[in-house]
């Protein structure tokens, strides 16, 4: 119905003298008339075409023009309903109006009052026809997004056996490499000469480079399709642990850590551990060379956001590069100067933005690097 002029209109009256009168008085305004003098006829043409509005008399031998009204809103459900009556029979116009009637128009026909009526029924019966073209279009929407759904769940469940099988595939040559490799060079197998013990040293290093390598990449597959699981987390505490570790890890080392308290995240612990132990294990290895190794984590909130700033004094890095640094495979050292994938920072930033946060870094080459993390504050815990 694209406008007033074109609604169909289904007029209903047992007086043939009033319909002929009432079909061409609305011609004339451009409505399309049919007209018709009993209530089963009505029923009929109903079920056989479309009509925008019914004009129905109130009182009709047989059916009543609200049980016809009734009926009618069975077989089309946005049918906008008006009720014809005359002055003693007011109130159970208004009655039939309770059952659904729009509203009503007396007799004998007054035009300048039927027409608002009508111009009112024309834009409901629009609005009823666009929502329920809206709900529908909805229903089709969620119907898509839900097959969408199931696809990827499916897709999911296929790339998970993909990355296992690539995983073992990958693993198990590179370990039994390792192994034979580490019995050759513990001499295991009979005396080595020097240049064969640095071959053998070379192949070991390479192995194991390739294995964090592969462990990077399973890391990063799965990170787009894993669920975040949601929960407060003790930042600082976390961070401590870290540190820890990664003192450990090199114990000869002086490194001065200055950590001031964090404020708590809202974020999946297991994730968020993984971008503190990278970012704050590039900042251990990157201050190798520096004559007084210095790492300062600090941290503000706000109503809206966590920051968590990583600095150190390490190697830094040219910040015309800067757009590599997330890129996977993409490193701004060389293995020479500094050992890693290149994948490490892509996590970082692929569980970052997961997460609805934001991570970027500011370096001067030889005066170190700065990391920002920020994440949105939230409130309860959940499933993402």
């Amino acid at each position: 119905m694209n406008s007033t002029a074109s609604a169909k209109l289904l007029i209903v009256d047992d007086e043939a003298a009033q319909v002929t009168a009432l079909c061409r008085a609305l011609q004339v305004n451009g409505y399309d008339t049919t007209g018709v003098e009993s209530a089963s006829r009505a029923l009929g043409l109903l079920q056989e075409r479309r009509f925008d509005i019914l004009i129905t008399d109130l009182t009709m031998p047989g059916l009543d023009g609200i049980a016809l009204l009734r009926a009618a809103r069975e077989i089309d459900p946005d049918l906008i309903g008006i009720m014809m009556t005359g002055h003693g029979t007011v109130d159970s116009a208004v009655e039939a109006m309770k059952t659904g009637a729009l509203d009503y128009i007396l007799k004998p026909f007054n035009l300048s009052g039927i027409l608002p009526v009508l111009s009112r029924a024309t834009t409901l019966r629009r609005l009823r026809i666009e929502n329920a073209a809206l709900v529908q279009g909805i229903a089709d929407r969620t119907a898509e997004l839900e097959r969408t759904n199931r696809e990827l769940r499916s897709a999911n469940q296929d790339l998970d056996a993909y990355n296992r099988s690539v995983s073992h595939d990958l693993r198990a040559p590179l370990n039994a490499t390792i192994g034979f490799t580490e019995l050759l060079i513990d001499e295991k197998a009979g005396a080595l000469n020097d240049t064969q013990r640095e071959y053998l040293s070379e192949v070991l290093k390479g192995s194991r480079r390739q294995l964090l390598l592969i462990d990077g990449l399973m890391d990063l597959a799965r990170l787009g399709h894993q669920r975040l699981v949601t929960q407060h987390v003790n930042v600082t505490e976390m961070v401590e642990e870290i540190i820890r570790e990664l003192r450990d890890v090199e114990p000869q080392r002086t490194v001065a850590v200055q950590c001031e308290a964090l404020p708590e995240a809202q974020a999946d612990p297991t994730l968020l551990r993984q971008v503190f132990f990278n970012l704050l294990a590039n900042s251990f290895k990157f201050t190798r060379h520096a004559a007084s190794a210095i790492i300062e984590i600090q941290g503000r909130q706000t109503p809206l956001a966590s920051t968590y700033v990583i600095t150190d004094n390490g190697a830094g890095f040219d910040m015309k590069h800067a757009d590599k640094l997330f890129t996977i495979f993409q490193r701004l050292h060389t293995e020479v100067q500094f050992e890693g994938t290149g994948v490490g920072l892509s996590i970082v930033q692929r569980i970052i933005e997961r997460h609805g946060g934001h991570i970027c870094a500011q370096s001067e080459i030889d005066k170190g690097t700065r990391f920002t993390v920020t994440l949105p504050s939230q409130t309860g815990q959940g499933v993402l």
